[in-house]
């Protein structure tokens, strides 16, 4: 896979844990070697999914790609949290043949694209509000107060070839370093945020003109519109805020 650059700033709270990984892969190693734990093992046939493999085995199956390679960094950067995910989707109630479920699909996106922000609550109540302009512009000073991470692996996935429309989908906490899952959770619960917009993360966000893209910055849609479009779309990591 391409090589992360560490010094991104999504990229860099996985320097020290990715580092000595992208050297064992370089070396030729598989990827559930080269993440150097033995919580991780080749994927193969399993009679149970994967969550309930997880949450038996206390092993996570790693295939051989850049997908589940940064899966690992992120259990190797954040075992609790990860852990915690793991055990909500096991504990989860059923949900209809096909379906997840508003809280697994939460815990879904939170996976594949989640960001977990600690911020003031004047930019927390503009990302609710999806409030563009009070997020970057009015409120863009107070972004030196927030501390953030990336969570989701498909997302920093994407990030190797980093683009406008990348959105991850946003799970505010009280500390960053020991991050909570809250007692509900639901996908409206979860706000969309296009990372490239965040001050200090991109060059081109200097610019105003760049927040006046309405297709990347998009306004609220009404409640019934936004479920809709969740049930018709899969929580995967990428685009669409």
């Amino acid at each position: 896979m391409m090589a992360p650059d560490w010094a991104r700033p999504w990229f860099a709270p996985y320097r020290d844990v990715g580092g000595p990984v992208l050297a064992r892969r370089a070396a030729g190693l598989p990827a559930h070697l080269a993440l150097g734990h033995e919580r991780f093992e080749p994927a193969g046939p399993s009679t149970t999914g994967y969550e309930q493999h997880v949450a038996a085995t206390g092993r996570v199956p790693t295939r051989d790609n850049a997908h589940d390679l940064f899966n690992g960094l992120v259990w190797l950067r954040c075992p609790g949290f990860k852990a915690a995910l793991n055990r909500a989707h096991v504990a989860a109630p059923p949900a209809p043949p096909g379906r997840r479920g508003p809280l697994r699909d939460a815990l879904t996106l939170l996976d594949e694209s989640g960001l977990l922000l600690q911020a003031p609550p004047l930019l927390q109540a503009a990302l609710r509000a999806r409030d563009w302009r009070a997020l970057f512009m009015t409120h863009r000073g107070l972004w030196s107060e927030a501390r953030l991470l990336v969570v989701g692996h498909a997302l920093l996935e994407k990030l190797l070839a980093p683009r406008k429309p990348l959105c991850a989908r946003v799970l505010l906490v009280d500390d960053l370093d020991a991050p909570r899952l809250p007692d509900s959770l639901a996908p409206a619960l979860l706000p969309p945020l296009p990372v490239l917009g965040i001050p200090g993360w991109w060059p081109a966000n200097e610019v105003p003109g760049f927040y006046a893209d309405e297709w990347v910055f998009r306004r609220a849609r009404p409640p019934e519109a936004a479920a809709k479009r969740l049930a018709s779309a899969p929580a995967q990591g990428g685009v669409a805020c």
